[in-house]
């Protein structure tokens, strides 16, 4: 199986991924943490979504729990691309769509246009 050209993002909740879909139009899985993630947890994320073979991407918000996040998942990544939030909307689930597109596609993640616009 190939895993070429295969995107993940990683984000923390449900309405993360939500604000992600609305922007979006690439073939991408995002993945939800749910938070801070246990050994099992994430072991359990590697190999379900075979991460350690794909384009990986950690959007996370720009907060406590966040930061601990990203720092984690970096180490269990070296591989994944950071993609940040303004800390001034502090969360992904709030930042504006236009930003989040902005922030989306300087990764090569296709958005709709309308977006960037």
């Amino acid at each position: 199986m190939s895993h070429e050209n295969e995107k993940v993002i990683i984000v923390e909740g449900l309405t993360d991924k939500r604000q992600v879909k609305k922007v979006i139009t690439d073939e991408v899985t995002i993945v939800c943490t749910n938070g801070t993630l246990g050994v099992e947890r994430l072991d359990e994320l590697l190999e379900t979504y075979e991460l350690d073979y794909k384009d990986v991407y950690i959007l996370v918000d720009e907060d406590y729990s966040g930061i601990k996040l990203r720092k984690q998942l970096a180490r269990e990544l070296p591989h994944a691309e950071h993609i940040y939030v303004s800390s001034e909307y502090r969360e992904v689930a709030t930042t504006p769509e236009q930003a989040l597109a902005t922030a989306l596609v300087s990764k090569r993640i296709a958005v709709n246009p309308l977006f960037l616009l």
